[in-house]
C-alpha cells in the first residue's frame, strides 16, 4: 500500500505567526526519501505556493485557494485525464469561479448590507502585508488571486454574520481559517482531494491516504481521506472538529505536523484504518471523486 499525505499550510505545516517551516523540514525529508507524495492543499494562491515548492524541492501536485484548481505538472501521470487548460507547466483542473466574478458579487452584498468589506483585493500590498504578519513581497504573491478572495469582516457578531448570510444567498461558500475568511463558488478542499486521490490510485495502486490540517476550513479534506490528523492551534487546543477516525496530535504548526508524520509512517499499524465509505461521503455531503 502506497501513502499519500495531503497538507493544509499556514498554521500546519507553516508557523501560524512566522509561516515558518523549518520545525517540519526533517519530515519532510523523510516523505522525499521514501518516495510519498506530499500535496499542499491551503488557501494559499498558485504564486505563494509555487515559492514554497522551490524552497522545498517538491515536484507533486498542489491544490490552491480552497480547492479552487488543481495544478498538476505536465507527464505527472502517465494516462490522460480531463483538464479545463493548460499554464505554466502544468494541467489545470479548474473547480472555481474566476475571482473577478467573486469579486463583483461581493459588491453587491456589501452594497445590499451597506457594511464595508474590505478583501485583499482592496487593499495594497503593504496594507495585506501591515494585517497578516507577511513581508511585502508575500503579500504580492498572496493578492495574486485566481479563484477566492480573502475578506477580514470586523464589526460585531450581528453584522459578520449577516455578511456570511448574504454570501450564501448570491451562491458563494465561505470558510473560515482562523484570521480570515475565505469566499469561493461551490469548491472546497475535498473536492479537489478526491479527484487527486482517483489519479493517484490510477497511478500507483491502492493507497493510504493521510491529511494533515489544523482549521475548520480543513474539515472537507480530513473527511474524505483514511488518516485524518490535526495539529493544535496557538494555546494547546484543537479546533472542534467531530470525525470519525480522526486523530490528534501535539504541538502547535509545524512542530505538530512533523510529529504527525512520524507518528503516522513509524507506528500506521496503531492507527487504525478507517476506510472512506459511501455513507460517510453522503453524510457530510462531500461527493464522490468525480470531476464537476
Amino acid at each position: 500500500m502506497r501513502e499519500i499525505v495531503f497538507t493544509d499550510l499556514d498554521g500546519t505545516l507553516l508557523d501560524p505567526f512566522t509561516y515558518s517551516y523549518k520545525q517540519a523540514a526533517s519530515a519532510i525529508a523523510l516523505l522525499q526519501q521514501r518516495g510519498i507524495p506530499l500535496i499542499f492543499c491551503s488557501a494559499k494562491t498558485r504564486a505563494e505556493q509555487e515559492l514554497y515548492r522551490q524552497e522545498l524541492r517538491i515536484s507533486d501536485p498542489f491544490i490552491v485557494e480552497n480547492g479552487g484548481a488543481i495544478f498538476i505538472p505536465k507527464d505527472y501521470f502517465p494516462f490522460p485525464f480531463d483538464y479545463h487548460k493548460a499554464a505554466g507547466g502544468y494541467l489545470v483542473i479548474e473547480l472555481g469561479i474566476p475571482y473577478q466574478e467573486i469579486r463583483s458579487i461581493l459588491k453587491r452584498v456589501e452594497e445590499q448590507s451597506r457594511l464595508g468589506i474590505r478583501g485583499f483585493g482592496d487593499m495594497s500590498a503593504e496594507e495585506v502585508a501591515d494585517v497578516s504578519g507577511l513581508d511585502v513581497a508575500s503579500a504580492r504573491r498572496a493578492k495574486e488571486r485566481e479563484y477566492d478572495e480573502t475578506l477580514r469582516l470586523e464589526g460585531s457578531k450581528e453584522d459578520v454574520q449577516r455578511i456570511l448570510h448574504l454570501i450564501e444567498d448570491k451562491g458563494l461558500n465561505w470558510a473560515h481559517g482562523g484570521k480570515y475568511y475565505d469566499v469561493m463558488g461551490g469548491n472546497d478542499k475535498g473536492k479537489a482531494t478526491s479527484i487527486l486521490v482517483e489519479l493517484f490510485t490510477r497511478k500507483l495502486g491502492r493507497l493510504k491516504t493521510i491529511a494533515i490540517g489544523d482549521s475548520l476550513n480543513d474539515l472537507p479534506m480530513l473527511s474524505v481521506v483514511d488518516v485524518p490528523v490535526l495539529v493544535q492551534k496557538p494555546g494547546g487546543c484543537w479546533e472542534n472538529i467531530d470525525l470519525p477516525g480522526l486523530y490528534r496530535v501535539e504541538g502547535v504548526g509545524p512542530q505538530g505536523w512533523k510529529t504527525a508524520i512520524g507518528e503516522v509512517l513509524a507506528v500506521s499499524s496503531r492507527l487504525v484504518h478507517y476506510p472512506i465509505s459511501e455513507e460517510r461521503k453522503d453524510s457530510n455531503n462531500y461527493p464522490s471523486n468525480k470531476y464537476p
